[in-house]
C-alpha cells in the first residue's frame, strides 16, 4: 500500500513529466513557426526582390513592380526606398552567408545613395530623383528628417556588414546635416520639412488646414528613433546617444497619449493637433492629420524597446510598461477577432462612448509589424503569454492566406479580406519594399529559435 509520502512523490513526478512535455511542445510549435517563415523570407521575398531590383544601368533600385513582378512604370527612386532596399540587402547579407548577390546587391545600392541620392552642393539626401537620377522639382525640392532617417538607418547597416568606412562616413554626415538644420535645440525634437539648403519650413496662413506642412509628426519621430538606434550600435558617439535618448522619451513620455496611442501631429512646441471638438465632417475631412493608427502604435512599441536596449537604459520597466499599453490598446480597440489583423484608422468622436473604426483594411506593413511586436510581448510577459501568442499565431494564419502571394511571391499591399482587388495591385512602388516583412519575419525567426528569448 502507498503511503501518503509516496503518493504526494508520484504526483510531483507525474507534475514534472507534464511540464517538460508541455514545455516540449512548445518548443516544437516555435520550432515549426519559424520554420515556416523562414522559408516565407528565402522563398517568397527576399528571392523576389533581389537580384531582380538591381538596376545596373543607371544604379539604385528599381522601384515599381506588377503584381506578378515584373518591371512597368518610369522607376522614379526615392531615399526612402532605396534605403530600405540597402538596409535589408545589409542585414540579409549578415544571415544568409551563402547568397552572395545580398552582399553585391548593398554595396550597389549604398553607392547610389552615396553618389546620386546625397546632395553635394548643400548636403542632406535627396527625396525623389528620376530613374537616371536627376533630382525631382530640382527649384521647389523639399527634404525632410524621415528620408534622411532612412538613409542613415541604411548606411549603418551597410557599415556593419561590410566595414566599408565611407558608408560610415555618410551616415555620420547626414545625422550632423540633420543635426544642423532639423533638429530644434528649444523644444527637442526634430523638423520634418526642409527646404533643399536645409532651411526649416514654417506652417503659416498659406498652408492648407489639411497639410502637414511645418507641424512635427510622430511617424519621422520614430523612424529619427530607429535610424539612431541603428547608428549608435556601429558609432556609439556621445552626441548620438543623446539624442537617441531625447527621442525615446519624448515619443514614450509626449508622442504616446493617456490611451496608449501616438498623436500622430503636432506644433512646434508640441501642443497636438487635434480635431475632436470639430464636426465628424471636420474631423473625417483632416483624417490624414488626426486618428488612431494601430499599425504604428504596436511598430512603435518595439522600436522603444529595442533603442531603449541599445541606449544601455538599465531599467526599462517604464518604457515596457508603455509599449505594453500600446499594443493592449491595439489588441482591445483595432484588432480583428474573426480572422486577425490591425485595422488600419480608428478615432474616439467625443460623442461616442468607444472608439470607432473608421478604415477597417488592413495594409500590410502595420501587420508585418504586428506579428513582430506580439510575439515579443509572449516572451516579455510569460504570465500573459497565452494571449500574446495566440494572437501571434493567428496573425502569422492571417498573413500566410491574406497577405503573402503564394504564387508569385513578396505581400499584398492590403488584406484580401478586405481587399481582394489587392491581388492585381503593385507588389512594389516607391513606398513598398522588402523592409517591413523582412524585418518583422526575420526577427521572429531568431527570437523563436533563441534559447532564452526573454
Amino acid at each position: 500500500m502507498l503511503t501518503l509520502t509516496m503518493k504526494k512523490t508520484i504526483l510531483v513526478i507525474f507534475g514534472i513529466i507534464a511540464l517538460a512535455a508541455c514545455d516540449s511542445e512548445k518548443l516544437n510549435e516555435r520550432v515549426d513557426l519559424a520554420n515556416a517563415i523562414e522559408k516565407s523570407i528565402t522563398t517568397e521575398l527576399l528571392n523576389k526582390w533581389y537580384p531582380a531590383a538591381m538596376d545596373k544601368e543607371y544604379g539604385g533600385f528599381l522601384s515599381t513592380w506588377t503584381f506578378d513582378f515584373k518591371p512597368t512604370g518610369e522607376q522614379d527612386k526615392m531615399i526612402v526606398s532605396q534605403s530600405r532596399h540597402v538596409w535589408t540587402s545589409s542585414k540579409a547579407s549578415e544571415v544568409y552567408l551563402d547568397v552572395p548577390h545580398y552582399k553585391e546587391c548593398a554595396a550597389h545600392g549604398f553607392r547610389f545613395l552615396k553618389d546620386v541620392m546625397w546632395d553635394k552642393t548643400h548636403g542632406g539626401f535627396h527625396t525623389l530623383v528620376d530613374r537616371q537620377g536627376n533630382v525631382k522639382s530640382n527649384t521647389t525640392e523639399e527634404k525632410t528628417a524621415y528620408g534622411n532617417a532612412f538613409a542613415i538607418y541604411a548606411s549603418a547597416a551597410y557599415y556593419h556588414a561590410t566595414g566599408d568606412t565611407s558608408a560610415l562616413k555618410l551616415a555620420q554626415d547626414g545625422f550632423m546635416w540633420l543635426e544642423k538644420h532639423s533638429h530644434d535645440p528649444v523644444y527637442k525634437g526634430y523638423f520634418q520639412h526642409m527646404k533643399r539648403d536645409g532651411t526649416v519650413i514654417k506652417r503659416d496662413d498659406g498652408v492648407s488646414s489639411t497639410q502637414e506642412t511645418g507641424y512635427k509628426d510622430q511617424n519621422s519621430s520614430i523612424h529619427l528613433l530607429e535610424a539612431f538606434t541603428e547608428l549608435y550600435q556601429v558609432w556609439p558617439d556621445t552626441l548620438v546617444g543623446e539624442r537617441l535618448k531625447e527621442m525615446l522619451f519624448l515619443i514614450r513620455d509626449t508622442i504616446v497619449d493617456d490611451k496608449g496611442s501616438l498623436v500622430l501631429f503636432f506644433q512646434p512646441d508640441w501642443t497636438p493637433v487635434s480635431f475632436r471638438d470639430s464636426s465628424e465632417s471636420i474631423i473625417m475631412k483632416h483624417r490624414n492629420l488626426d486618428h488612431v493608427s494601430f499599425g504604428h502604435d504596436v511598430e512603435t512599441a518595439f522600436l522603444m524597446l529595442e533603442a531603449s536596449h541599445v541606449a544601455g537604459i538599465t531599467d526599462n520597466s517604464r518604457t515596457l510598461e508603455i509599449g505594453k499599453k500600446m499594443v493592449d490598446h491595439s489588441l482591445d480597440k483595432g484588432w480583428d477577432n474573426n480572422v486577425g489583423g490591425f485595422y488600419d484608422e480608428g478615432y474616439y468622436f467625443s460623442d461616442k462612448s468607444d472608439i470607432t473604426i473608421t478604415k477597417d483594411t488592413k495594409t500590410w506593413w502595420a501587420q508585418a509589424e504586428g506579428l513582430n511586436t506580439l510575439l515579443i510581448m509572449a516572451d516579455q510577459f510569460p504570465n500573459d503569454e497565452h494571449r500574446y501568442m495566440e494572437k501571434f499565431k493567428k496573425m502569422w494564419n492571417y498573413i500566410d492566406t491574406n497577405l503573402i502571394d503564394h504564387e508569385h511571391g513578396e505581400w499584398y499591399p492590403g488584406g484580401l479580406d478586405k481587399e481582394p482587388q489587392q491581388k492585381t495591385a503593385l507588389k512594389g512602388h516607391i513606398w513598398k519594399a522588402a523592409y517591413h516583412q523582412y524585418r518583422a519575419m526575420a526577427n521572429c525567426v531568431q527570437r523563436l529559435r533563441a534559447e532564452n528569448p526573454h
